[in-house]
């Protein structure tokens, strides 16, 4: 190659790195928000405003996750609308199944969640289950059984099928709110809100379509909690009479009833 043609092909790739430098220095980063519902350009205090009135506004939910409540982990898997609820609440214990429709509710678990140890020994321990607690938890087992509302049990269970009362008091945010990052969750994207430095809680809502909360990190460590399919209705009906079971005045003694 003469001297000319190879000064010139130092030249060409010069000036071309030249250009790509000069191009990335004027090129603006990309905008987060760009394609979204523009929430993500609001303050914290706004973001959260518009999720809960999302919230107030839809006709049903999936919510799972883990929730701590009175030192007790529980895991849930319900759908909820307005007249009721249905899926699995898991505790360290037991998992039973909740279905409510309007004020019926029925609760369905296996043997062992009806069998249970009484205290009732004159040392104060534990006996293990009478015969009649046995024969009980037979005719119980996997069997949806009609909790009576004036069962103690009652008011707790139901709790866990309500929409209004999961999502009104699990949703809070403590403390003063700041804006953080952009996320993502379920390949959604989401823009965080912090309270308190993540100490009362954080919370996702989504960029996308209605600014429904997606994922709620609880304050004080007291589970996180996923929330889907906002606004898809869902079947639920009263099960069938071949598979339910109408205990009475009051259920037998068990986890659920003595939790409190």
């Amino acid at each position: 190659m003469s001297s000319g043609r190879a000064r010139r092909a130092v030249f060409s790739v010069a000036l071309c790195a030249g250009l790509v430098t000069l191009l990335a220095a004027c090129s603006t980063p990309e905008d987060p928000d760009a394609g979204t519902n523009g929430v993500g350009k609001l303050t914290a205090v706004e973001i959260e405003k518009k999720a809960q009135a999302a919230v107030d506004g839809a006709a049903a939910v999936r919510l799972s996750g883990a929730l701590v409540s009175q030192g007790e982990t529980y895991r849930l898997n319900m759908r909820l609308k307005e007249n009721g609820g249905t899926g699995s609440v898991t505790s360290a214990d037991d998992t039973f199944e909740l279905m409510r429709v309007e004020d019926d509710l029925w609760l369905k678990a296996d043997a062992g969640f009806w069998t249970h140890e009484s205290e009732g020994g004159s040392d104060g321990e534990a006996s293990a289950p009478t015969t009649s607690d046995t024969e009980a938890a037979d005719k119980l087992q996997d069997k949806y059984v009609k909790v009576p509302q004036d069962d103690k049990s009652y008011k707790q269970l139901r709790g866990f099928t309500d929409i209004k009362v999961l999502l009104g008091g699990l949703l809070s945010l403590h403390g003063e709110l700041t804006k953080g990052d952009h996320s993502k969750v379920g390949g959604i994207r989401t823009i965080k809100v912090i309270a308190s430095k993540g100490a009362g809680g954080t919370l996702d809502v989504s960029l996308q379509g209605v600014p429904y909360p997606l994922q709620l990190m609880r304050a004080g460590g007291a589970g996180t909690l996923t929330l889907t399919d906002w606004g898809k209705d869902f079947t639920l009906e009263a099960p069938p009479k071949g598979q339910t079971v109408d205990y009475g005045s009051d259920l037998p003694e068990s986890s659920s009833s003595s939790d409190g």
